[in-house]
């Protein structure tokens, strides 16, 4: 057997990760997604630390990372140490999400204003993380996706209803032409009955998944369509089979999980592709000003 290689840096591994995720057992995944969403904390925190809170056992992890090529979790935990000192990156977010649950949850509720207060904290970090992890060549690219389909379909059900709804509502304000799967009546199925390779599905959900949003991503695939997904994990069911995943990391407070961070995310969406397609129809309209007054 060859041996394995390890990667050479946090980026490296990343998308080994992400390539052979699925042939890993389940406990393995559970490592991996702890050390896609956490990477400061692998990189800063000490193995029992990360085995409690990844939910293994410290054996598992070292295992994970052999898998890997590395000679054990120290030298995998360096590659996002290395990281953290080149970026001069701080305190990441899960360890400021953790810290302000701890004060949080330790507090009764009082006034109003306390719990705006709270929620206004925990958006506030939320956004902030939103803002470190979509990078722009991945927002770039998913308004590349928008502006070149023939269709957008969008859906989103439970939680990420919301979003769903306000970025199908926000393509028909700039002309962009939209299906918005609702499924009302049962009428999924239906709804998608057109789609096909030139279109795109953009699809919302996060943790637990819903049913419905991945028989259409399987339906979607199966007839060449593209898939934009906006979801909490770069491994979760409906980011595996996308053309491209926005990952989003909303706040939890008091059990209540929010949406600030995927509506801010929405609205940029949108609003860059609106600016995209208005510049692409004014170099059009300019080019075939040119063409006509070379002609005449």
């Amino acid at each position: 057997m060859d041996e394995l290689i390890p990667p050479t840096n946090a980026d490296d591994l990343r998308a080994a990760i992400l390539a052979r995720y699925d042939t890993l057992s389940k406990r393995l995944q559970q490592i991996a997604r702890y050390v896609l969403d956490e990477p400061n904390a692998v990189a800063l925190e000490t193995l029992a630390v990360l085995a409690d809170r990844s939910g293994v056992q410290p054996s598992a992890i070292v295992r994970f990372a052999k898998s890997f090529g590395f000679d054990g979790a120290t030298q995998m935990q360096r590659l996002f140490r290395d990281g953290l000192l080149s970026g001069g990156a701080t305190l990441g977010y899960g360890e400021r999400v953790r810290q302000f649950r701890d004060e949080v949850d330790g507090k009764a509720v009082g006034d109003p204003r306390q719990v705006l207060a709270e929620f206004v904290e925990g958006n506030t970090l939320a956004l902030q993380n939103l803002g470190e992890i979509i990078s722009a060549a991945d927002l770039a690219a998913a308004v590349k996706l928008i502006a070149k389909c023939d269709t957008v379909y969008v859906a989103g059900f439970r939680r990420s209803f919301p979003v769903a709804a306000y970025i199908a509502y926000s393509l028909h304000q700039v002309d962009k032409k939209t299906v918005f799967i609702d499924s009302i009546g049962g009428m999924t199925r239906q709804q998608i009955h057109a789609i096909g390779p030139k279109d795109l599905l953009l699809a919302v959900s996060y943790h637990p998944y819903a049913e419905e949003t991945l028989q259409l991503i399987e339906a979607a695939v199966e007839r060449g369509c593209k898939v934009l997904s906006i979801s909490d994990s770069l491994v979760s069911p409906v980011a595996k089979p996308a053309t491209l995943v926005l990952q989003v990391r909303e706040a939890e407070i008091r059990k209540f999980r929010s949406l600030s961070a995927s509506m801010c995310l929405a609205q940029a969406l949108v609003i860059s592709y609106a600016f995209a397609a208005s510049q692409t129809a004014l170099n059009s309209s300019s080019l075939k000003r040119a063409t006509k007054h070379s002609s005449e």
